[in-house]
Formats: structure tokens, C-alpha cells, sequence
């Protein structure tokens, strides 16, 4: 397995930390990452079609911030399937289904690596600017140099505000898909770490090794 704590990976990937499912990255800004089904537009009748795009272009047009659609899309692993019907296979008494198994385990080989069949996710990442900071006078540096606590404090209050307001956003965009037929789940901290490692590790299957920061 690669080791993702080298400097050289660390510096391409802009995050400091990952709370409650939600990216912190190293300026202070937030982003949160709702995973959605999909919806096939092509068998949709022209009016479903029309109807979908309006409310579409209506969700588009009542956000007064950005948002990110990302979609990924791998080559479908059924090694674990394969192994199923194998085991499955082999603690078959009926030697005619014994070999229907066998026979339908190479067509699934056969048509995967011929096919090239591709596994798409999609992806609506929500995100929220640091609040800039303002400069700090001459007292205000020397009471947080005299009360570091304090200041801890007043940084964990603002962290927690700028969470508030992003999950606010969260569940606008989750409430705008889901008028358009659309169902959104929020990534949880170990869902979101594990999408950026194989985004990173594209040709990997295993997954990352979680260490709690301290």
C-alpha cells in the first residue's frame, strides 16, 4: 500500500483536516461532499424531460454560491462477486449446476474484460469561503499571546459557526435535488477520506488505513 503520509502527496492535496464529514482546507475554508443517484434522462418523454430541466435550471438559478459536480468513474470490480459464485460453486452437489456456475463464472470474466464495463459515482461538493479575518491590534496580539486558551477558544467558536452555516447549505442542495428526483446522502469523515484516497490511487482496490488525528 502507498505511503500517503510522504510530503510530496501531502503537498498536492489542499486539506488540513476532515471533521464530521465535512473538509477543512489549509486557508480555513470548508467543503462539504453529497453523493446522488442519477437520473437516466434518455428514457424520460419530452414533457418529463422539459419538466426536469425547469426545475433543474430553478435549483441552478436560487443558489447564491457555487458548487462543484464531480463524477467518477472506475472499471467495476467483481472479484469479490466472482469469488462468491466460486465458493458457491464448489459446495454445489449437482454436478449439472456445478457446471452451469463454472460456465457462467467465465461468460462474467469473459464480458468484463472485453466490455471494459464502467462504474460511475456522482458527486455535489458544497462549499463555504473562510471568513477573513480581521488584523489584529497591537492588545489583541498580546492577549493571545498572554491567554493562548482564549484564544483556542475563540478559534474553535468560529470553526463551529462556519460548520452551521455550511450545513445549512448542505441540506438547501440536498432539498433542491431531491426536487428533482434526485437522492443525496452527506459523506461521513471516513467516506470522505476514502473517495480521495482512490482518487489519488485510481488502480488500487484496498481501502486506506484510517488513523485518528490527534
Amino acid at each position: 500500500m502507498p505511503n500517503l503520509s510522504a510530503p510530496a502527496v501531502q503537498q498536492k492535496i489542499d486539506i488540513e483536516d476532515i471533521q464530521d464529514g465535512l473538509i477543512i482546507t489549509r486557508n480555513g475554508s470548508l467543503r462539504g461532499v453529497l453523493m446522488t443517484t442519477a437520473v437516466n434522462f434518455n428514457l424520460k418523454s419530452t414533457e418529463e424531460q422539459d419538466a426536469l430541466l425547469m426545475r433543474y435550471q430553478s435549483f441552478l438559478n436560487s443558489l447564491d454560491f457555487s458548487v462543484q459536480i464531480l463524477v467518477v468513474a472506475r472499471q467495476l470490480d467483481v472479484s469479490e462477486y466472482l469469488m462468491m459464485l466460486e465458493q458457491k460453486r464448489k459446495e454445489q452437489e449437482n454436478e449439472l449446476l456445478k457446471i452451469q456456475a463454472a460456465e457462467y463464472v467465465d461468460f462474467v470474466k469473459s464480458l468484463i474484460s472485453s466490455a471494459h464495463i464502467m462504474n460511475q459515482s456522482f458527486y455535489v461538493v458544497v462549499p463555504l469561503a473562510a471568513v477573513e479575518q480581521k488584523n489584529q491590534n497591537l492588545m489583541e496580539k498580546i492577549s493571545g499571546l498572554i491567554n493562548p486558551a482564549k484564544n483556542n477558544q475563540q478559534e474553535n467558536k468560529s470553526l463551529a459557526e462556519l460548520k452551521s452555516q455550511l450545513w445549512q447549505r448542505i441540506n438547501y442542495v440536498a432539498a433542491g435535488l431531491a426536487n428533482i428526483g434526485l437522492k443525496a446522502t452527506v459523506l461521513k469523515t471516513e467516506e470522505v477520506t476514502e473517495l480521495f484516497y482512490h482518487l489519488y490511487n485510481m488502480g488500487l482496490k484496498e481501502k486506506p488505513m484510517f488513523t485518528k488525528k490527534q
